[in-house]
């Protein structure tokens, strides 16, 4: 009985975030009630709640003193709970071990709608564990509140800590695990299965994750079970390089309320792809393929199924690209934001001809290392993209001073040029400076400054 009542009223220590050896943490070794001395790892351990009271005199005489001269002390209960929801979760854990108020206070349920573990040497398995285990204090296997987690660069999550998060919390909305590559398609399933309301999700960079979906079998191309669709809106996948077309059908099938997806350096991707994409996903707005070398004009002609719902585009470096995909892009999606081609080596002055006419109201553009892009190009943009605020030319050959005065003479509201690389006049970035005074230069020439 007295092991259930400390493990109900224990708080998890800062050992959760900081390594054994870390200054911060042994400062509060000597009040752990469980530890483990294991070398070189970031350990969980669990305290007691601070006592009521001390009870030696002449410690009590200067915690007296002590209590008389600290302001904090007088700031009412949701002054306190206001400031600690700007601490991250390992100072929340220090916090609770001050004394007894802000041990109630830190573990005000309010407090507690984010985790955020960070670190490649932290124990987030245990770490999760402990957390979760305390925060279900007064539901009992649910967190309720919980609605992020965020443990990106937690190289030392496994399936179990994803687990952990699965079985005790439904309401998770929010879900990011960036650069956790030992996560499988297994941990993904267990996630989607159990949180039905999780609307945001970041995979990117672990590796292994090929699939997601609400069957077990990745390969397996079925519709959801029983009509059941997986609520996520935003997919990020960036990194995960095993991804093949038939992962991403699959994906598609079961995640048809997608709107922002990136899928950047996902290099076994093709047109087809993306293909069965715009067949499931048609409420896509922001769509990244960049670095995706198998992606041709013919994936630009799907792409253009979004029509005027894509807003935001990414298709930079991807070599396959010429004019002719601009075209689809721009005939069909006029109310595209934003586009980067950085590197479609294949656009010419006509892509961005045919782009500025159809796409008035395109504010960033990135068309640097397209070396056919020209002085002719930018004047189609000037007089027709008025609202342009970002502009990358980086790298390309063929710009001049001229072009750039007439942008700049045009485009008022120009926030960001990067003309590294280009060959242009002091005389030439003089003029725009003026004329776009709150417009930040990225050059290479030395005698502007």
């Amino acid at each position: 009985d007295s092991d259930l009542s400390m493990r109900t009223l224990s708080t998890p220590s800062p050992a959760l975030i900081f390594p054994p050896n870390s200054p911060g943490f042994q400062n509060g070794r000597g009040s752990s009630t469980s530890s483990s001395s294991i070398t070189g790892e970031t350990v969980a351990m669990v305290h007691s709640p601070p006592p009521t009271r001390l009870t030696h005199p002449l410690i009590r005489l200067a915690s007296k003193h002590q209590k008389e001269q600290a302001n904090i002390d007088r700031l009412p209960d949701h002054s306190m709970i206001q400031i600690f929801s700007f601490l991250p979760t390992n100072q929340l854990c220090r916090c609770a071990r001050v004394c007894r108020r802000w041990y109630n206070l830190a573990w005000d349920p309010r407090l507690w709608r984010t985790i955020r573990l960070t670190g490649e040497t932290i124990n987030v398995d245990r770490a999760l564990k402990v957390l979760t285990r305390r925060l279900c204090q007064d539901t009992p296997n649910v967190c309720l509140m919980l609605e992020t987690v965020i443990v990106s660069g937690c190289r030392r999550l496994t399936d179990r800590g994803l687990y952990t998060i699965a079985q005790c919390c439904p309401e998770l909305r929010r879900l990011e695990v960036s650069g956790c590559y030992n996560i499988s398609n297994e941990a993904v399933f267990d996630v989607v299965s159990l949180c039905p309301n999780l609307e945001h999700l970041d995979v990117s960079g672990c590796s292994k994750v090929t699939c997601i979906s609400l069957t077990r079998e990745a390969s397996i191309k079925l519709s959801p079970l029983h009509g059941k669709q997986i609520s996520i809106r935003y997919l990020d996948m960036t990194d995960c390089f095993v991804l093949e077309d038939e992962g991403l059908h699959t994906i598609a099938a079961h995640c048809t309320q997608l709107t922002h997806l990136y899928l950047r350096r996902c290099v076994r991707i093709t047109d087809e792809g993306l293909r069965y994409l715009m067949i499931y996903c048609t409420s896509i707005k922001e769509l990244s393929v960049s670095d995706c070398r198998f992606v041709s004009d013919f994936g630009m002609r799907e792409i253009a199924k979004l029509e005027s719902r894509l807003r935001y585009l990414s298709i930079a470096h991807c070599g396959r690209i010429t004019d002719v995909g601009i075209r689809y892009i721009a005939k069909y999606c006029s109310k595209l934001r934003y586009l980067n081609a950085r590197g479609c080596e294949g656009i010419t002055d006509h892509g961005v001809e045919y782009l500025a006419k159809n796409c008035t109201k395109l504010k960033s553009l990135d068309i640097g290392k397209c070396p056919l892009v020209s002085d002719t190009g930018l004047e189609f943009l000037a007089l027709n993209c008025f609202n342009l605020k970002r502009l990358s030319l980086k790298s390309c050959e063929s710009i001049t001073g001229q072009g750039l005065q007439i942008v700049a003479a045009n485009c008022f509201d120009l926030q960001m040029l990067n003309v590294q690389d280009c060959d242009v006049s002091v005389d030439a970035l003089r003029f725009v400076k003026r004329h776009c005074k709150r417009c930040i230069i990225e050059h290479t020439n030395p005698a502007f400054f």
